[in-house]
C-alpha cells in the first residue's frame, strides 16, 4: 500500500465522482461529489446534502464551498476505496 498526499487523493476523487461526506468543526455533515478542489483544501461540493447526525437528508443545497479550515474529515462514501 502507498501513502498519498490527501490532496492528491482529493484530487482523483473529483475525477472519478465519488461521493463523499464533510464533516465540518461545529458538527455539520454535508454529503455530495468534490467539484474543486485546491492547495488550502477549500472544496466546492455538487449535489450537496446536509444530513442529520444519523443520515438522514436535511437541506438540499445543490452546490456549497467549504473552507478547507473547518473541515474536520472527509470520508468516501460507499465499499470501494482508492488505490
Amino acid at each position: 500500500m502507498s501513502v498519498r498526499a490527501p490532496l492528491e487523493v482529493l484530487s482523483k476523487l473529483k475525477e472519478l465522482g465519488v461521493e463523499v461526506s464533510v464533516k465540518l468543526k461545529d458538527g455539520t455533515e454535508y454529503r455530495g461529489v468534490v467539484e474543486e478542489i485546491d492547495v488550502a483544501m477549500n472544496l466546492i461540493l455538487g449535489k450537496a446534502v446536509q444530513v442529520s447526525e444519523d443520515g438522514n437528508p436535511l437541506v438540499n443545497y445543490g452546490r456549497i464551498f467549504i473552507r478547507g479550515s473547518n473541515i474536520v474529515y472527509i470520508a468516501v462514501q460507499g465499499s470501494k476505496l482508492l488505490v
